[in-house]
């Protein structure tokens, strides 16, 4: 039986101790593709409206500044550096996702530690080694509290992302585990996001400041700072303020001999995952050319549940909100041929097009359907039916991206803006054996 009186020190002593050697190459690798995946999408997202108003609004600095900002000029000190590029890498809802908890791990785990690279030297094996740990300890600990997490209205990307901040940031300052266990305390004080702000701007506080905040907490606890002994299991402690039930097992079992990063997912779409299976079946069925758009009398849609939840919003007005939209997704998609950024603008929810093709599709509720997955009825205006259904959506842990589409993604989404588009790819596949890695962010940088 899995002992939880302790949890918090078993998971501190795991990411300030676990050796780097003991961490599978595969993993190592999905590290890399997952940084491939956040530089791309960081530097995308740098020049999204809501990231640039937070940009206006925190301080930055075009020389002085300690740390870089993710395809930007300017620079800032560590922790706004960390709260943007979190913001940024998460902002157009392009990033990573693991697929168990729906967290976006990347978004709260890498900048801190790309923050602390400008601080002092670090290797890309350290960086790999604190990423990997980062990552494990968000994602468990939303895997003890899922699904119920999610569906009470917290934001799990940002309330577990910054124990994950915080570990990893913790491990390259070389916190002992009685001070990574300190990080955890201060981390649990300040873990907060809300499912209500998705689709709007203020999703990126609680994504950027799970960042900042995890940043802050080892730094802190690095200076001695301390906290309570269990701010993770404890009576009034993060699990039990939350009113959460913890699953103990997929919180400690098997730690450190299978690694949640292998169960990470990538995004062909912007958007939320569980709409991605849709528009596979819209592009699909699009691709046959058996009806033209303006012919298309009827769109009905069947998935899980979760899809209804989350993404049933018919009257959405925004390109933010589009992006958990169903029904404008399923419209741009038919329309378009495409799902990219520029499918989720202000400008393109409020197409005439799409708003007219938007009214005619439907959602149905369906158990049996994982979220993974959808089926699609789409009728004529003379009476003909057509279906069909996608099983893994692309980007799913059965369909998953490979590394050269992984590669496109950067090229499609970063390579306008960065002046070496492949000598970045190409150094973050090279990223172990690199002595310090403070370059790679700065290569994102227009003009450098």
């Amino acid at each position: 039986m899995t002992d939880s009186s302790n949890a918090t020190q078993v998971i501190a002593r795991f990411a300030a101790e676990f050796p780097a050697e003991r961490i599978p190459g595969q993993v190592r690798h999905e590290a890399k593709r997952a940084l491939v995946n956040f530089l791309a999408t960081g530097v995308s997202g740098s020049r999204d409206e809501t990231f640039l108003m937070l940009l206006r609004s925190l301080p930055a600095w075009p020389a002085q500044g300690q740390a870089t900002i993710v395809g930007r000029p300017e620079r800032a000190d560590a922790l706004t550096a960390a709260f943007l590029n979190a913001a940024g890498g998460n902002v157009t809802d392009f990033d990573d996702t693991h697929l168990p908890t729906v967290i976006h791990p990347t978004a709260p785990v890498a900048p801190p530690i790309f923050a602390l690279a400008d601080l002092q030297r670090v290797s890309g094996a350290d960086f790999i080694h604190a990423f990997v740990v980062g990552v494990e300890v968000a994602c468990r600990i939303g895997n003890a509290v899922s699904p119920s997490h999610y569906r009470r209205g917290w934001h799990i990307t940002s309330t577990c992302g910054v124990f994950g901040a915080a570990a990893a940031a913790g491990r390259l300052l070389g916190l002992d585990a009685i001070k990574m266990q300190h990080a955890f305390a201060c981390a649990a004080t300040q873990a907060s996001g809300l499912v209500e702000s998705l689709g709007q701007p203020t999703k990126s506080i609680g994504v950027g400041n799970a960042a900042r905040n995890g940043l802050w907490s080892a730094q802190l606890a690095a200076r001695g700072f301390e906290g309570p002994k269990h701010p993770i299991e404890g009576r009034f402690g993060f699990f039990n303020a939350l009113r959460e039930t913890p699953d103990w097992p997929a919180l400690l079992d098997g730690l450190g001999d299978t690694w949640e990063l292998s169960k990470n997912a990538y995004k062909p779409y912007p958007g939320g995952v569980v709409v991605h299976p849709v528009i596979d079946c819209v592009l699909d069925l699009r691709e046959k050319g058996a009806y033209a758009t303006q012919d298309i009398a009827r769109i009905v849609v069947h998935g899980h549940p979760l899809l209804s939840e989350r993404a049933d919003r018919p009257n959405v007005t925004t390109g933010r909100e589009a992006q958990v939209c169903l029904q404008h997704s399923v419209a741009a998609a038919q329309i378009f041929g495409m799902a990219s950024v520029d499918q989720y603008t202000d400008a393109c929810v409020n197409d005439p097009a799409v708003l007219e093709l938007r009214r005619k599709v439907e959602v149905v509720q369906d158990e049996s359907i994982p979220t993974k997955a959808a089926k699609l009825e789409l009728w004529t205006k003379d009476g003909k039916h057509h279906t069909i259904s996608v099983d893994d959506a692309r980007g799913s842990a059965g369909r998953p991206l490979t590394d050269r589409e992984l590669e496109q993604k950067f090229e499609r989404l970063a390579g306008p803006y960065v002046r070496a588009p492949r000598q970045t790819i190409d150094a973050v596949w090279a990223l172990d054996q690199a002595k310090d890695i403070s370059a790679i962010v700065t290569m994102t940088v227009p003009g450098r």
